[in-house]
């Protein structure tokens, strides 16, 4: 079905608002939102995805540099992320998104999100998304226009950990990687979809990630889904601007994690 013309300004309206966050060409990094590079289903119906064309094989990760120093999860984990005092239990699916479910498993670990801002809530002209992660927003005298623009770093190599923009196209074995793709995927941004924040650069996610309010299946093949909220969508609901992320604790499936070889 064909969006009608106000309904496609109002899709540009937020994607905007979103890419607004920041626009540094140093740090790819600085316009992280889970927009910022599909901009509309105009642009995707005139430009093919690169991917179109691929066949995902088994040694499709082999061709991505450095993901073999990137943390995995081999099967399902479950994460309990407390905002406010209330749980929201999130489902991990490391089946379908083994380097993208690992990262986010390792940072919940690490204690990375205890204490981050969402610094990114955006629930009018209608409900889109709830965004946090970003490590900057620790520090309280963190200038409000700066959040959104920051990632993990990596004590192991100084500088921020990027991570593969990885998507499973159904009925494949494997992800693409590092390319969007035009079929549709296993996870898609249904209610409650979490799924990584990045620049327009594929492979630029770190640590910033966002929950989807809505079924937001534009983004579909542009955005590494990874997670499902399970649990406590009503305290996704709840949360506003400025609001921080009490603790996430991985409560189940913590064997399934494989630190990086």
């Amino acid at each position: 079905m064909r969006l009608k013309f106000s309904q496609f300004l109002v899709l540009l309206l937020m994607i905007g608002g979103l890419m607004l966050g920041g626009c540094s060409t140093e740090k790819v990094s600085s316009s992280t939102s889970p927009a910022s590079t599909a901009t509309s289903k105009a642009t995707e119906a005139s430009s093919k995805s690169t991917a179109e064309a691929v066949t995902p094989s088994k040694n499709n990760s082999e061709r991505v540099p450095g993901i073999k120093n990137l943390p995995r999860l081999e099967g399902k984990a479950t994460v309990v992320m407390t905002v406010k005092g209330a749980p929201i239990t999130i489902e991990v699916d490391g089946n379908n998104a083994p380097i993208t479910a690992g990262n986010f498993v390792d940072l919940v670990q690490k204690g990375v999100y205890d204490g981050l801002v969402f610094h990114r809530v955006v629930r009018e002209p209608q409900p889109f998304v709830v965004q946090g992660g970003d490590p900057q927003s620790k520090n309280p005298n963190t200038p409000a226009q700066q959040l959104g623009t920051g990632g993990y770093i990596d004590p192991t190599i100084k500088t921020e950990r990027r991570i593969p923009l990885e998507i499973k196209p159904e009925g494949a074995d494997q992800p693409v990687y590092s390319q969007t793709i035009t079929k549709k995927p296993v996870l898609t941004h249904k209610l409650g979809a979490v799924a990584m924040a990045r620049s327009q650069m594929p492979d630029s996610a770190s640590s910033q990630f966002y929950f989807a309010l809505a079924d937001l299946g534009f983004l579909d093949g542009n955005y590494a889904v990874f997670a499902y909220v399970t649990d406590g969508f009503d305290v996704v609901n709840k949360i506003q601007q400025g609001d921080r992320i009490d603790s996430a604790k991985v409560t189940k499936g913590a064997e399934n994690f494989k630190p990086p070889q």
